[in-house]
């Protein structure tokens, strides 16, 4: 099973194979539950469940999928889905976490990166959810333009122009917390 691609696996699986889906659960379940994990304030049992929830929908609606759809996509649209019915309840901003550094690094250079860290984490707070959403789709899950614009229902003009807009957000942020 290893060898299919995940539509074709998704594929099987639609078609009543078990071993087929438990392949893609094998496959996606640990980085989508990072992916909540940083999405639902770093709460790794919240997250997990989460996890476990969007598969247990994608099984319930595998007879659905069909041929020539991106699996990612549709498996990101339940997560976001689920996400965002989460966090409208909640009110929380949630943020994103950056790569931590090395232990061979430098005193300095890990002072630094935890101050970048910090400093990104505190602007993603800040910023509106969608705006945090998408940098989190395309930045950490390294989802495609189209595929994220598949995921939360806008044209991919206006996914580009929020992404934009987000960069630039985070680019001033930084500029003036490093003048400060």
């Amino acid at each position: 099973m290893s060898a299919h691609t995940d539509e074709q696996l998704m594929q099987r699986a639609a078609r009543g194979n078990d071993r087929a889906f438990e392949e893609l659960y094998n496959r996606h379940a640990r980085r989508l539950q990072g992916f909540f994990v940083r999405r639902l304030g770093k709460d790794r049992d919240l997250a997990a469940d989460f996890m476990h929830d969007t598969f247990l929908r994608l099984y319930a609606v595998r007879e659905n999928y069909r041929e020539g759809h991106n699996f990612r996509a549709w498996l990101y649209t339940i997560a976001y889905n689920l996400c965002k019915n989460h966090l409208r309840h909640q009110f929380t901003v949630i943020h994103d976490e950056v790569e931590e550094v090395t232990e061979e690094a430098g005193v300095e250079v890990n002072v630094d990166a935890a101050i970048l860290r910090d400093s990104l984490r505190s602007i993603l707070q800040q910023l509106p959810e969608p705006y945090a959403m998408l940098f989190s789709l395309h930045y950490e899950e390294e989802l495609t333009i189209p595929q994220i614009a598949q995921i939360v229902s806008l044209p991919e003009g206006t996914v580009k122009s929020r992404l934009h807009k987000t960069m630039n957000i985070i680019k001033k942020q930084l500029k003036r917390y490093g003048n400060q």
